[in-house]
């Protein structure tokens, strides 16, 4: 399991880490932003923080049913921890500034059509 630290350092390493005055997508303010694309570009490294995340929610939640990932920069990542977990993954999308889920059918057979 990656600590702080060595994240940022994976994320530095990767230039996936940027520092400045960004805007996020929920309009909030930020003075670093972290290029998932970048760190993906880095099989080896993401490969270490997908490991790591796993290992940290395995930890902290006893129980879990599905890895439920963002569109677009974290369905990669999330597809991956659903693998390392062996857990069923699905993402949402951001619509009309709100997330949500699309056309899915959950290991529980819930279907989800909500866009």
């Amino acid at each position: 399991m990656l600590s702080l630290k060595d994240s940022l350092v994976v994320l530095k390493k990767t230039r996936a880490l940027l520092e400045g005055h960004f805007v996020l997508s929920s309009g909030l303010h930020s003075p670093k932003y972290v290029q998932c694309a970048k760190l993906l570009s880095k099989p080896l490294y993401a490969s270490m923080m997908s490991k790591s995340l796993a290992s940290k929610i395995k930890k902290k939640f006893k129980k879990i049913d599905i890895i439920l990932s963002p569109a677009m920069g974290g369905i990669i990542i999330g597809y991956d921890i659903g693998r390392i977990l062996n857990k069923e993954t699905i993402f949402c999308e951001r619509v009309k500034g709100k997330f949500k889920l699309r056309n899915f059918i959950t290991c529980n057979g819930w279907y989800y059509n909500r866009i």
